[in-house]
Formats: structure tokens, sequence, C-alpha cells
């Protein structure tokens, strides 16, 4: 460490952007494997290596990007530097989720269309749902329960319901609702599946129109929430040294944590106002 900070120290202050930017940029996209973590290992006492198990590629991940940041802009630095990690990772399992949401709804309407015509040309809800095996992967996944349920005599709408978890639940809520009405009422459950399949349809080519017109404001957004961190290097270009007042006296870890935690709750606002947009 010390060596390095020689090093940065002989250059002249626009020069030591390009290898500190080098070395962020490598903790944040080069999370390393398994065989990062045993070197780190290595570096333990034996005792140490045989009682720990493999170090998991997100501790090691976390701890080069804790480093990187104390390295740039001392302790504050780390605490920024891993909170930035962990709320980065919370918004790409959102956006997952939303995307597991969207086929989710999409099987399911499909399911949802065969198993209609299926009962209107004269077969059993229990043969119909039988053909769930033909089914996509997240929709058998739903399904299944209900059709081994039907097979042997349980009700339908209960075996639905256990199995409405994840981003399918209110959907599968749905037709267990319509399968409960049918059953207790005796009203045709071919028109009630084909209702349910209109709406879920609707708002899937509702979201779909909707999300292509967030397009735009969704990149702003993007841009605005890297705009610090940009502004921040361009300054180390520059030779201002914004590093320098970030990691010094008591004022700059203040203004760096202060500004850390003001663009993240405006990413998470902008992530608040995009999701009320798209239907749910």
């Amino acid at each position: 460490m010390g060596a390095v900070h020689a090093v940065l120290s002989a250059l002249p202050p626009a020069g030591r952007a390009a290898p500190v930017l080098l070395l962020l940029a490598c903790a944040v996209t080069g999370l390393p494997g398994s065989g990062a973590g045993q070197r780190l290992r290595g570096l333990g006492p034996a005792t140490a290596r045989r009682i720990r198990g493999p170090l998991p590629p997100v501790a090691s991940g976390y701890l080069l990007v804790a480093l990187a940041g104390g390295f740039l802009l001392g302790p504050a630095g780390s605490a920024c530097a891993l909170g930035a990690v962990w709320f980065t990772r919370r918004r790409w399992a959102a956006r997952r989720r939303a995307e597991q949401a969207v086929a989710v709804a999409g099987e399911l309407a499909e399911a949802l269309a065969r198993i209609a015509d299926e009962i209107r040309t004269g077969a059993h809800p229990a043969a119909a749902l039988a053909g769930c095996e033909h089914d996509g992967p997240l929709a058998r996944t739903v399904l299944r329960p209900a059709a081994v349920a039907a097979e042997i005599g349980e009700p339908v709408p209960g075996a639905l319901r256990r199995a409405a978890t994840g981003p399918a639940s209110r959907d599968v809520e749905r037709i267990a609702a319509a399968w409960e009405l049918a059953d207790r009422h005796g009203a045709p459950l071919a028109g009630l599946l084909t209702q349910l399949l209109t709406d879920l349809r609707w708002r899937i080519a509702h979201g779909a129109r909707v999300q292509a017109q967030l397009a735009g404001p969704r990149a702003t957004a993007t841009v605005l929430t890297a705009l610090p961190l940009a502004g921040a290097g361009l300054g180390q270009l520059m030779g201002i040294a914004p590093l320098t007042v970030l990691r010094t006296g008591w004022h700059g870890p203040i203004l760096l944590v202060l500004g850390v935690l003001l663009t993240a709750a405006g990413a998470a606002w902008s992530d608040r106002i995009l999701r009320a947009a798209v239907p749910s």
C-alpha cells in the first residue's frame, strides 16, 4: 500500500486520476471468483485455512470493493462503496423480479387460453389441468399442484392458493377465486377463465407499451444518477482533486456520505415513480 501511495504521489495531480479510476473500475467489474477466494485464504495461517470454508464470490467482491473504497476515500469511502454495491444489487434484483413477473404472466395467459379452450370443447377440468405439462416451465410450476389435486379429488382452489407465491401470486389467486366460484355456484368455468385471460393479456400489452414509453425517462434517471461519479472523475482529470477533498478533514467524509445517500435516495425515488406507472 505504501509503495502504491509513493507511486501516485510522484505523479502530477492530473496524472493520478487514470490509475485511481482504473483501480476502482477493476474493483467494481472484476468481482473475484472461487480462485481469488482461495488465493486470499492462502495468505492466512494453515489452521485457519483448514477450519474456514471457501470464501463466497459475493463476499470476495464486497471485500475488494471495500478495500478499493478505503484506498481511494478512506473509511467513509469503504462504507459508501459497500452501500453503493448493495444498493445496485437490490436494484438489479428488483428489475429481474419485474421481468420474471412479466414472463410468468405471459405463460399463464397461454395456459389459461389452452385450459379454457379444452373445457369449452367438453374436456373435464381435471384433464385440462393435466395438460399443464405442455405449458411453459413457469406456468407448469404454478399449475402442477392444482393438476395433482384435481386428479386425486382434492379442491383445486386450495392447491392453487398454496402455489400462489412469487411474482405470479395475484394472478394465481384470481384463477383460484374463479375456480372456486365455478365449484360453489355452478358458473361456467370456461367463461370465467376467458375473462381472466382477457384482463391478463390487456395488462401485459399495456405494460409493454408503458415500458416502451418510459425508456426515455429511465435513461434520463440513469444519467442523472451517474453524473456525480462522472463529475468527480472529470474534476480529478482536470487537477481539481475532488477525491482529496472528500477523504481529508471532517467535512470531506460528511459530504461524501451525504452525497451518496442523496444519490441513492434519488435513484430509489425514480425507480418508485417508474414502477408505479406500470400496471400490476
